[in-house]
């Protein structure tokens, strides 16, 4: 099972008032030098392999459904797993 990542994003044009919200509460805090943009992420199990038409069919998802392309931007990629890191 594979997994595809979209993540969507404010177009930069748009004002984004839940990251202006937590750039000033990062500032607050002490943290300089930091600007947030807040987005969403959808992750999408795939049964098989992940073809060119299943990436197209998800690009229509997200065109169509997750994002909303007047105001937001997407984009997709397909998460292997190798690269995985955890914060704490």
């Amino acid at each position: 099972m594979a997994r595809v990542v979209v993540d969507v994003m404010p177009k930069p044009e748009i004002l984004d008032p839940q990251g202006k919200a937590v750039t000033g509460a990062l500032q607050r805090l002490g943290f300089d030098g930091l600007t947030v943009r807040q987005g969403k992420r959808f992750e999408i199990e795939v049964d098989g392999e992940v073809s060119d038409d299943r990436l197209e069919e998800i690009r229509k998802a997200a065109d169509t459904l997750l994002a909303n392309t007047v105001i937001e931007t997407f984009d997709i990629r397909v998460e292997d797993g190798r690269f995985e890191e955890t914060v704490n």
